[in-house]
């Protein structure tokens, strides 16, 4: 396109720095709900990541519905979200 610049929104500077960019793969960080052993391996890898924080908080804002953010599953993020949504309604 002459003139405009497309900027994608989905890439971050933060992701950058992400552990989660080299893992085995072995490592899913899309696993079921009822894979345990994935989950458990998807949180290792994130307990150890410099981004973490900047992960979860982008995929609570941006209401991810799968995977495994900053260290947390869609469920735990769901009940972080709704916290947070709380926060920003009372704050308003």
């Amino acid at each position: 396109m002459i003139g405009r610049q497309v900027i994608d929104l989905t890439v971050t500077p933060w992701r950058e720095a992400a552990s989660c960019l080299e893992v085995p793969d072995d490592v899913s960080f899309f696993p079921t709900k009822e894979d345990l052993g994935a989950i458990v391996k998807a949180k290792a890898v994130c307990s150890t990541c410099p981004v973490s924080d900047e992960c979860l908080t982008w995929a609570i804002e941006t209401n991810q519905p799968d995977g495994i953010w900053g260290g947390h599953t869609p469920k735990e993020r769901r009940r972080l979200r709704r916290l947070w949504l709380e926060e920003v309604r009372k704050a308003s």
